[in-house]
């Protein structure tokens, strides 16, 4: 069974989290920590919980996912792993975060890139890729089949999806991809998502007004 931590870190209030099992691997996703405070709020819970952190996945690379992926690699040794069409959105940071008044740790680039369907293990647990762009142009997100929740990024929120405004965004795509890839999971999967409150996919399916 996967345990979900959830810290919210950074002033964009971004949902980072960390998956675990009972062997003690864990999966650390879209660190979002700004400063020290919240490094060590995370390495505190991962010490505390005698955690052994194994993978750092991105569902994307804007700047508020990624703020953390330089400390995660200082500290554990872990290079970031997603989708390579979002490669380009990382590399793009150093160019406009300073005009945006923040401060930002250059984050290692992958040396495995994640595909648009497929599996990340870590301890006993499975986590499928689901490709949905539209937000970001190579966006995933990680459906633990066996405990029923997706890890949702910023695709699809409680009553509202993913913003569509910034480059590589796709308003039409990112609906494709909720209602072709997302809504095909069983209604009772919690949606874990980048930002806000926890949802599930049949409140979604019935109430969300983007997409009813």
């Amino acid at each position: 069974m996967i345990n979900i931590k959830q810290f919210t870190f950074n002033a964009y209030q971004e949902n980072t989290y960390v998956l675990f099992d009972e062997t003690g691997e864990c999966v650390i996703i879209d660190p979002g920590m700004y400063d020290g405070a919240e490094q060590n709020e995370l390495v505190q819970f991962i010490v505390g919980a005698e955690l052994k952190p194994v993978l750092l996945l991105n569902t994307h690379c804007h700047l508020d996912h990624v703020f953390g992926n330089k400390f995660v690699f200082d500290q554990w040794g872990l290079k970031p792993q997603f989708h390579q069409g979002e490669l380009v959105v990382l590399q793009s940071i150093p160019g406009y975060a300073p005009q945006m008044g923040l401060s930002y740790e250059l984050s290692p680039e992958p040396e495995v890139y994640l595909p648009e369907s497929g599996e990340v293990h870590f301890g006993n647990s499975v986590l499928k890729l689901i490709f949905a762009p539209g937000h970001s142009p190579a966006h995933l997100c990680f459906y633990a089949e066996a405990d029923n929740f997706l890890i949702g990024g910023d695709v699809l929120f409680y009553s509202s999806i993913g913003r569509t405004d910034l480059p590589g965004g796709n308003h039409q795509q990112l609906i494709q991809s909720i209602k072709e890839n997302l809504f095909i999971l069983p209604a009772e999967t919690k949606v874990f998502p980048g930002h806000g409150k926890p949802t599930t996919i049949g409140f979604e399916q019935k109430h969300n007004p983007f997409l009813t």
